[in-house]
């Protein structure tokens, strides 16, 4: 079983200290419903070739501290829930020794062995607790193959999966940055100028994890076989138009969740899927925060469960989603994503629906984290607390995806021998992941 040293735990803080005129940032309505989990990244990569782990701490550690001075709301504290004050308490780092070889986190079939890679008790933690005073909160692990890890938590209330990305990408550049190049980041702080705050916001609680115990597994869908399922789609249904990657992936896997559902109980149940839109480029691109809403679609009854019908839907659902947002103001909009809340409790203790939740990461740059020493064999996060969650991120290839699936363990057990998510999906563990990169008869102990 791994375990962890911590070797060292630092505070970064912004370098140059936030001027007292940037003191005050005000939560947007969407930060404010937000939870108060973190946002966890995890990025693995093989033994750098020319970094000494005290390099590359030290590279973390100077490129954190530059960066916080840009993404200074992101080293404050959160008051009242109405706003940060951007203080400068900074940020946490701690710097670990995994007791094992990252050959035994990466081959390991489920993907909950990836949290020791996370700073105790970190992964979905309360990002307000009394025990915790950072918003961000970083560790640099390495393995006893050599092999290093780079995890990233922000908290939900000031950051969107598209901002920690955003966040993450910035950093990137300024650890590669020569001084030459003078890498001046452009993030905006003014999300409660396009969702602004309310007095009395509606409370989002916290996740409460599942009492059935819920394990997550990783599945790559390739460039070669998201064609296929095109093809499948297209040629069943005329009226679809180029369904997109995202389109076909969110399908397959929730078609497959409720064949499993169906082979549990020996009936179909209608289902539900929540999906995340972006609100960006509604609202700038640099808009840092929350600036999300959800939309849903539905299947009533069993011949409503075909992949050409739930992209065929999921095309709908976004049209008329994006038509509606086009018209509506800024407090239209915060009144749309209060009923949207309102509505998934409703449902949720109604116990009609299957109910399933899907974000997609793709397109915000998981495949291109390399501070300097690489590529990353492989991008994750953590499992979720709670069951039937889908994560969608981009493969290594940048052209697949690969999707983080999380499931009760018994329904899991289920998931794992469709014969069509097989099909189309292959389990991402250690020779799938390396298959670019080295022979397949070498195993990542075998990394140097």
């Amino acid at each position: 079983m791994a375990s962890s040293t911590i070797l060292s735990r630092k505070i970064i803080k912004p370098s140059p200290p936030t001027p007292s005129s940037h003191r005050h940032y005000n939560l947007s309505f969407r930060d404010q419903t937000a939870n108060t989990l973190y946002l966890p990244i995890a990025a693995l990569y093989s033994k750098p070739e020319n970094h000494t782990i005290t390099q590359i701490s030290n590279i973390l550690e100077n490129s954190l501290s530059k960066i916080l001075f840009f993404y200074y709301p992101f080293a404050g504290q959160i008051k009242d829930n109405k706003y940060v004050d951007c203080n400068d308490t900074g940020a946490e780092y701690f710097h670990v020794k995994v007791n094992c070889q990252m050959s035994e986190i990466l081959s390991n079939p489920y993907n909950d062995a990836i949290e020791i890679v996370f700073p105790q008790n970190m992964a979905w933690s309360d990002s307000l607790s009394k025990e915790r005073s950072s918003l961000v909160v970083v560790q640099l692990s390495h393995f006893d193959c050599g092999g290093v890890g780079v995890s990233l938590c922000v908290s939900h209330k000031i950051a969107d999966g598209y901002s920690a990305f955003k966040f993450l990408g910035d950093w990137i550049s300024m650890a590669r940055d020569d001084h030459k190049l003078n890498f001046q980041p452009s993030p905006q702080f003014d999300g409660a100028l396009f969702l602004p705050p309310i007095d009395n916001p509606p409370p989002m609680p916290n996740v409460v994890p599942d009492p059935q115990r819920c394990v997550s597994r990783m599945y790559n869908l390739s460039s070669s076989s998201l064609s296929k399922l095109k093809d499948i789609i297209v040629s069943t249904n005329s009226q679809i138009q180029n369904p997109s990657r995202i389109e076909v992936a969110t399908a397959l896997i929730h078609k497959c969740g409720v064949d499993v559902s169906m082979a549990k109980s020996g009936v179909f149940r209608p289902t539900m899927l929540y999906q995340v839109m972006n609100l960006r480029p509604l609202i700038p691109l640099n808009t840092m925060g929350n600036a999300t809403c959800l939309f849903s679609t539905i299947a009533m009854t069993k011949d409503n469960v075909t992949l050409s019908n739930y992209v065929g839907e999921l095309q709908k659902a976004k049209q008329q989603l994006r038509h509606e947002l086009k018209h509506m103001d800024t407090n239209e909009l915060a009144s749309h994503a209060i009923e949207k809340l309102k509505e998934i409790v409703k449902i949720a203790n109604e116990d009609v629906f299957d109910i399933y939740f899907c974000t997609s990461l793709c397109t915000f740059g998981s495949h291109k984290i390399d501070f300097g020493w690489g590529s990353p064999l492989r991008v994750t996060q953590v499992k979720h607390p709670t069951k039937n969650k889908f994560m969608l991120l981009d493969d290594p290839s940048g052209e697949g995806i690969n999707v983080l699936i999380t499931l009760t363990e018994a329904d899991m057990l289920l998931f794992q021998n469709n014969k069509e998510l097989l099909e189309f999906a292959s389990p991402v563990v250690e020779s799938s992941l390396l298959g670019s990169t080295l022979p397949l008869n070498v195993g990542l102990s075998d990394v140097k």
